[in-house]
């Protein structure tokens, strides 16, 4: 049961870190309708700004402070010079322009920070411990991040629907023309969308570098999971983003946690570990399965 709770609260803080990553992705398709597959390139930047501010000597609050700054600025530089120019192609062009994105962000940590990854130190007060049941330890830090996923996916929430940016954020999703013949300069909404989207993917990054390896190539991998969390929650909405985000966070979890132990009464100890790490890997995509085969449009269609 300790064990369950655990894991529980493992996936959960997988979920949340997946959730600040895809609301921002979820946003940008479903505001520009566009596919962008640089998205995990800005949770990079924010994970490499912060680890070397920290190492520099710099406090948690002031890295985070820049590592969000450059990962918003990277945004807004990357839509104002590149993908501006891409709304009116095809899908296409923008996976084509966006993937040589992502060559060209991993080409570029590697020659600042070099091919050795970095390791991010936390700050001591985040590094104890608290009971989260009397004698059951849990990390912090890993509790924070439950909590900034939560007042981030509250603050969208009051963002998007209760803001008068947030009106015309929907307005423009819905008919970028008629917003732009009301006055409204849609490129520059889209710029801020596209900003916002990009900080909260450096917000992920620096959530994330005290958990992993700090290296170049590091959002592909978690780009793929936020994919599957936006398919899943459904395209352009917040809400299937968080709900996604947090089912796929407890699958993932869970299925590594428990499959090896449901699995030894079938196989021996190694192929029971093979066999659940296969079946862990798959579950996700299992359950994206099982979602489009009832909700064709994801849980909560935009």
């Amino acid at each position: 049961m300790l064990l369950l709770i655990e894991q529980v609260l493992n996936g959960l803080q997988l979920g949340f870190m997946l959730f600040l990553l895809s609301a921002g992705l979820t946003l940008v398709f479903g505001v520009m309708n566009l596919i962008n597959l640089a998205h995990g390139s800005f949770y990079m930047v924010g994970a490499y700004v912060a680890a070397t501010m920290i190492q520099h000597g710099s406090g948690f609050a002031l890295a985070l402070l820049v590592a969000l700054a450059a990962a918003a600025l990277c945004g807004l530089l990357v839509e104002v010079l590149v993908l501006r120019h891409l709304y009116h192609r095809d899908h296409l062009d923008q996976v084509l322009a966006t993937f040589g994105l992502i060559l060209f962000f991993n080409e570029s940590t590697r020659m600042i920070w070099g091919r050795q990854p970095l390791f991010m130190q936390l700050p001591e007060f985040l590094s104890a411990s608290v009971e989260i049941l009397p004698g059951v330890p849990y990390p912090l830090y890993r509790l924070v991040i439950i909590g900034v996923g939560l007042l981030v996916a509250v603050g969208l929430y009051l963002l998007i629907s209760h803001s008068r940016v947030g009106m015309r954020i929907r307005a423009g999703a819905s008919n970028r023309d008629m917003i732009a013949a009301l006055g409204v300069n849609i490129r520059w909404l889209y710029s801020l969308v596209f900003a916002l989207g990009a900080l909260l993917a450096g917000f992920a990054g620096v959530m994330a570098a005290p958990l992993y390896a700090v290296e170049s190539g590091m959002g592909e991998s978690i780009l793929i999971l936020t994919f599957v969390v936006i398919v899943i929650g459904g395209i352009g909405s917040v809400k299937g983003a968080l709900l996604g985000a947090l089912l796929v966070g407890l699958v993932d979890t869970l299925g590594r946690a428990f499959l090896p132990q449901l699995l030894q009464g079938l196989f021996d100890s190694s192929s029971a570990n093979s066999v659940a790490a296969s079946l862990s890997s798959m579950g996700i995509y299992l359950l994206m399965v099982l979602v489009l085969a009832i909700r064709p449009r994801g849980l909560f269609p935009a």
